[in-house]
């Protein structure tokens, strides 16, 4: 028997992009203990190579769109 996936009603925004893995992960989890759920978004091959310049090693954090206020509230500015 065949599982259909559907759209969820939300669409994923971008709350912020870092430089590398390693902070995306805190922020990820950070969020996920409040209840967010939480989707990393890069570019495999800067993932690969360990390389974290001209945006190859950036991360984006997305999460769904009702919760984008509270989670940016969450991680705060300096992020």
């Amino acid at each position: 028997m065949r599982t259909i996936m559907t759209k969820s009603k939300s669409e994923l925004v971008e709350i912020c992009a870092v430089a590398g893995e390693i902070q995306a992960s805190i922020i990820k989890s950070h969020l996920e203990n409040e209840g967010i759920p939480v989707l990393l978004k890069y570019e495999s091959m800067g993932r690969v190579l360990g390389v974290t310049v001209d945006g190859l090693g950036e991360v984006r954090v997305m999460v769904p769109s009702e919760f984008a206020e509270v989670a940016k509230q969450i991680i705060g500015p300096d992020v």
